[in-house]
């Protein structure tokens, strides 16, 4: 009688050990709608614990207590990007949050034209708001830290894929996409630009309205060369896209006398020289284009009558006005060819 009193005592005590091992170190946990949990600066235990619970993370609340306990959890909160998955155990999660084994964010940033796009894109994917991150851009003091000014800061930025973590401050985040856009600039394209008589951010100014020019990589270069070609001869640059970045209105088709006429330092129609800083984040091929654009005799350039996207490149005005008038009359063509259509 007693034998069989001991053994039912150890086999509930097994069963006791088993559920409760289960609980700690079995694979309990529900991943959360998007598979990351965040736990935002500032963040108590209470706050955590809640917020695991109403999102249904962690089953039993006991468990997480005391564990959490056991393991000093609730005196070493860090805020944080956390991947759950389904199926990890209470333990691995609370040893992954107290030694802030956060997953980074991923941020893709492809062409981008005003800091105030770059404070969106990063309020998107990081705990800081786009109020906190444009403050940071347009502050002198943050500007002067990089050697760059309100106009400039954009230039510390490269098209690219860039990994950090989500409660990152904006100094950190601008700090991060700076340190990369060095990595770039070598010192050989340093000599290239210095071969060209520019800084790196005039190199990156005049890459960016390229940018904005073509999608042709063949044409990049060709185009780079017409802006040099000018600046060198004390041409205006007279730019269209910076016609479009003056007036804010990136979807104007065509640029018309009344647009040149805008008020704005972006005006390279009525400004000399390179705007006071770049009208988008150009891409690292782009930028190479610049430095390496070939030594041509080209002062203009204008679309081909055709849907390739690519430029007919002249060396006189001559020149050109033969090519426009072609072009032109192409467009007038295309118009007058869809009128037709659309009549009943």
């Amino acid at each position: 009688m007693i034998k069989k009193i001991f053994f039912s005592i150890v086999l509930l005590l097994l069963i006791a050990g088993g559920w409760i091992g289960w609980n700690l170190f079995g694979p309990t946990l529900s991943a959360p709608s998007g598979k990351y949990f965040y736990i935002r600066s500032g963040s108590d235990y209470a706050a955590v614990k809640q917020s695991l619970l109403d999102k249904k993370i962690v089953p039993n609340e006991f468990f997480l207590s005391t564990l959490a306990d056991l393991l000093h959890y609730p005196n070493a909160v860090k805020a944080g990007r956390y991947e759950i998955k389904k199926g990890m155990s209470l333990y691995q999660l609370l040893k992954m949050l107290r030694s802030g084994n956060q997953s980074p964010v991923n941020l893709v940033l492809n062409k981008i034209r005003l800091k105030e796009d770059l404070a969106a894109k990063i309020a998107a994917n990081f705990e800081c708001d786009s109020l906190s991150m444009i403050n940071f851009l347009n502050n002198d003091d943050s500007a002067a830290a990089y050697q760059l000014n309100g106009n400039t800061m954009l230039s510390a930025i490269l098209p690219n894929t860039y990994s950090i973590f989500w409660n990152a401050s904006p100094s950190r985040i601008f700090r991060k996409l700076y340190i990369e856009q060095e990595k770039f600039w070598t010192e050989e394209r340093k000599k290239k630009a210095a071969t060209l008589n520019m800084t790196t951010v005039q190199v990156y100014t005049i890459a960016s309205i390229v940018e904005e020019e073509t999608l042709k990589e063949e044409d990049k270069g060709k185009i780079a060369s017409v802006y040099i070609n000018r600046m060198e001869t004390g041409m205006r640059l007279e730019a269209c896209p910076t016609i479009k970045y003056a007036l804010r209105n990136f979807g104007l088709k065509r640029i018309l006398y009344v647009h040149t006429e805008v008020n704005s330092p972006y005006n390279t129609y009525r400004n000399n020289g390179l705007p006071p800083g770049p009208i988008c984040t150009p891409s690292p091929s782009t930028i190479d284009a610049v430095l390496n654009a070939p030594q041509t005799n080209y002062i203009f350039f204008s679309a081909k009558p055709d849907f390739s996207g690519y430029s007919n490149f002249a060396t006189t005005y001559a020149e050109h006005q033969q090519f426009a008038r072609v072009y032109q009359h192409w467009i007038d063509s295309l118009l007058k060819a869809r009128a037709g259509k659309e009549m009943p």
